[in-house]
């Protein structure tokens, strides 16, 4: 009965689908028309051909369907989701422009003597301005599809409808934990039914609100008597030899097996992610959040946007420079070895803001350790720039370098970071992403002689939670709020 629901749930989503892709062909056929050829074409024909729809959507039901798209995951997130329906979009797209020119196609050359679609001061042919408006439409009307549709469901399931039933084995902690996390996102209609002890034999009758119905050695008989729809493997580390054989005992009945692991959630502050190779599974409970693809657009970020920093604040960098040569003797660019990615150290480029080491006139010169608030090594000009940040400007150079980001944890010393992996757990993960000029810490105020702890756990969250998007919020807040701040001295 399950599979059959499933089944007629999964044709009433392609029909969905097959619905919103003819929708994307025909309204970038009607852009196309109406911005090069006129509203009306030649013949009947052309309102069944020129859409491209039997090429496009059954090309774009195989992509979603390879991308796992019409699975059931109810624990799927949204983001996930909307990510899935852009990869399987593009590659429709580019599979689509792939067939057309196998085939011959007018869409993807054009004819002679078509009119050509004017697109952002260039012309375009008819047909290549349809395929382009088709990558765009076919991702944003699938995407809103999948969204609109995602939060019917959890609108339903949170008020009781359209449950699917699961058993968790293991009544531990980690038992205990994973059906509190299932109760409270009711949204994915997911509700624990009952648990199976990973004891072999248990006397105890309930657990977080729901009854157990027995130990391992109960296991057949119990699923049997209580049938559901998925098991959630949740065995603590003392009984993880029992995993193999619960496993082989769980293959003889048709249900959704997912394992959690017993990994303690201060040790994965990064996402998890489940890989393989070559058959091997692999749980990664740490990972460098900026690698692939991830890792490229960062970069990309990084280059443009310290090129645009350079040329906007060219004037500001020149008086800058002025200002620290008639402050005092001494280099204008300070160079120090800061720690980046991986624990590699680099020289950090800033304007220098102190009194050289040399001039002996003022007390304290060469006192070593962070700068305190009013310290008489700053010049005066040197305590303006540091009040404005602008003593940070050199540090676009490190961006380009690739020694640095421009968002990310603030850089340390290597002294400094000596002493801080010893006495703070976590410290050393902030060396997971480059250093950067600005970061989730500094624009929420923690600047100068400031809370470690706090400033720790913000780079951590920052870690954890990033995204392309993520930076372009904590630029965009470096601009209003973290130039000028009172910590910074």
């Amino acid at each position: 009965m399950l599979k059959q629901r499933h089944q007629l749930f999964v044709s009433l989503m392609i029909a969905a689908d097959a619905t919103v892709i003819a929708s994307a062909c025909y309204g970038a056929w009607t852009l196309r028309r109406r911005l090069g050829e006129g509203w009306f074409p030649e013949s009947w024909e052309n309102w069944i051909k020129e859409p491209l729809v039997g090429f496009v959507a059954p090309i774009t039901i195989a992509a979603i369907s390879a991308s796992g798209l019409y699975r059931a995951r109810r624990d799927k997130g949204l983001l996930a989701e909307q990510v899935g329906v852009l990869k399987a979009s593009l590659l429709a797209v580019a599979l689509l422009v792939v067939m057309l020119f196998l085939v011959g196609n007018d869409a993807v050359g054009g004819k002679a003597g078509d009119h050509l679609v004017r697109v952002l001061g260039g012309d375009l042919e008819p047909g290549r301005f349809q395929i382009l408006a088709i990558a765009v439409l076919l991702p944003i009307a699938l995407g809103l599809e999948r969204l609109a549709l995602r939060l019917l469901l959890r609108w339903v399931r949170a008020r009781g409808r359209n449950l699917r039933h699961v058993a968790v084995i293991g009544s531990g902690r980690l038992g205990q934990i994973c059906a509190r996390t299932i109760a409270r996102n009711s949204w994915t209609g997911i509700k624990v039914a009952f648990f199976i002890s990973h004891h072999d034999r248990t006397k105890r009758v309930a657990c977080a609100d729901r009854p157990v119905l027995g130990g391992l050695s109960d296991l057949e008989e119990v699923l049997r008597r209580n049938p559901v729809d998925a098991i959630y493997l949740c065995l603590p580390n003392t009984s993880a030899s029992k995993l193999s054989e619960t496993l082989q005992r769980l293959e003889r009945f048709t249900v959704d097996v997912r394992i959690v692991p017993d990994v303690p959630l201060r040790y994965t502050p990064a996402n998890m992610v489940v890989g393989e190779l070559d058959g091997m599974p692999i749980l990664s409970c740490r990972e460098n959040p900026h690698a692939g693809l991830g890792g490229a657009s960062k970069r990309a970020l990084d280059v443009a946007g310290a090129i645009a920093a350079m040329l906007l604040f060219s004037p500001v960098f020149i008086a800058c420079w002025i200002g620290v040569r008639l402050s005092g003797p001494g280099k204008v660019i300070f160079k120090q070895r800061r720690v980046s990615f991986g624990g590699q150290t680099f020289k950090i480029y800033k304007f220098r803001t102190m009194y050289s080491v040399e001039d002996e006139r003022h007390p304290n010169v060469a006192n070593p350790g962070w700068t305190e608030r009013d310290d008489p090594r700053i010049t005066p000009f040197g305590r303006f720039m540091r009040r404005t940040s602008l003593d940070e400007l050199p540090q676009l150079l490190n961006v380009l370098k690739g020694q640095m980001s421009l968002v990310g944890p603030r850089p340390e010393r290597p002294e400094l970071i000596e002493q801080f992996r010893e006495n703070w757990r976590g410290y050393m993960l902030r060396s997971h992403v480059k250093a950067g000029m600005t970061g989730w810490a500094q624009v929420n105020g923690l600047r100068g002689d400031t809370s470690l702890r706090k400033r720790l756990q913000y780079d951590l969250h920052y870690i954890k939670n990033w995204s392309l998007w993520f930076d372009v919020r904590i630029l965009v807040l470096t601009v209003f709020k973290g130039f000028v701040h009172k910590n910074a001295h």
